[in-house]
């Protein structure tokens, strides 16, 4: 097991304070994946089911709160072929969990005592619990502009808190001086992250009696659960446990998409695009994602899609969900507008069956 640059192809020994290549660019984690659910292991109702396709050795012990797993419902009982995944109902509200899990675990076992990461709320909620559950220190740094009950939530499970003026790139900038010294527990950087969010693609899957579905929709921002159903979709084809990968269909706000604008371009890479408004998708404002070379070949290799959706798209989101019973995020509720312009464009069509990723729950952007 090791990490490997996709940029210059360097490689390095799995460390604590490893995060990136030294060319600056991001690096994937290089091992060999065994996808065989268990119902016998531990928590065998979480994603740890799947534990001998994630990179943790088999005498660790695990830093989990039963995360993954979560319903596969149909949006409309009268139109089952769109799925909703209710990634929103894990311990922390949020999918974000997956990735923490499998995170927090491995610098448990490599005796990290401290992490620091940002984060526009979910990551830092999802951090912070797994490193209290780790007896981990942990450091947030946040944007000022993150919704009041993700900073609540963050501190309530004795994380520091560090506010950040500006936008969400500005928190990143703020955080990279304490990981020179700190290890970073980053869900943009950090591949054992993404070991976490393929889980999703797994449990798609094995939930569908281990068929892929047409199409999967989620939101965008710097990529992690796009890239994680990359992963966990390449690694189920390659096991010959599906024939076709799924296209991957991504969404973001209008006021900064760039993987939406070199899509519509045909760029062979993204070009930073200073974010020019305010959004309620806060949680998907990325002005230049950190591994979108990869995000961009995850979308030609499976012939997926980008969308791009207003306020008024997302209100009328959250609206659309609550009546079927569902409360989620603004960020969350971005995939519904999306379903309707993917099926305006033609890429979903009548038949196919589509599965839309709900990431986080709607109590973490009460204003009340």
């Amino acid at each position: 097991m090791q990490y490997q640059c996709a940029t210059c192809n360097n490689t390095y020994q799995i460390s604590a304070l490893r995060y990136k290549c030294d060319c600056g660019n991001a690096l994937s984690l290089v091992w060999d994946a065994n996808i065989c659910p268990n119902p016998q292991v531990p928590a065998a109702m979480s994603l740890w089911r799947y534990r001998e396709a994630l990179p943790i050795d088999a005498e660790t012990k695990l830093v989990t709160l039963g995360e993954g797993m979560t319903p596969l419902v149909p949006l409309d009982a009268d139109a089952p072929e769109h799925l909703v995944k209710l990634d929103y109902l894990c311990p922390t509200g949020s999918y974000k969990d997956r990735g923490a899990s499998v995170l927090l675990t491995h610098l448990k076992a490599l005796g990290v005592e401290t992490v620091v990461e940002d984060s526009s709320g979910n990551a830092g909620a999802a951090i912070a619990a797994y490193s209290a559950r780790a007896g981990i220190r942990c450091t947030i740094y946040c944007p000022e502009s993150t919704s009041k009950g993700k900073l609540k939530q963050i501190s309530a499970y004795g994380a520091e808190l560090k506010l950040v003026p500006g936008n969400r790139m500005a928190t990143t900038e703020a955080v990279k001086l304490a990981a020179e010294t700190t290890c970073y527990a980053s869900h943009n950087w950090h591949p054992f992250f993404l070991e976490g969010t393929k889980t999703l693609a797994y449990e798609i899957v094995e939930q569908l009696g281990w068929r892929a579905p047409t199409h999967v929709i989620c939101p965008v921002g710097f990529g992690s659960i796009y890239l994680g159903l990359f992963i966990g979709f390449r690694e189920l084809q390659a096991q010959g446990l599906i024939e076709n990968t799924p296209r991957l269909l991504g969404v973001q706000p209008d006021v900064c998409c760039p993987i939406y604008n070199a899509d519509l371009e045909n760029t062979k890479s993204l070009s930073r695009m200073k974010q020019t408004g305010e959004t309620l998708a806060e949680g998907i404002t990325a002005e230049l994602p950190i591994r979108g070379d990869t995000i961009l070949e995850a979308l030609r290799s499976t012939n997926g899609a980008f969308t791009t959706v207003n306020d008024a798209d997302i209100e009328s989101g959250i609206k659309t969900l609550a009546t079927k019973g569902i409360y989620v995020e603004p960020t969350s509720a971005v995939v519904i507008k999306a379903y309707q312009k993917f099926q305006q464009a033609n890429i979903i069509q009548q038949g196919d069956l589509t599965v839309s990723i709900l990431t986080g729950i709607g109590l973490k952007a009460s204003k009340v």
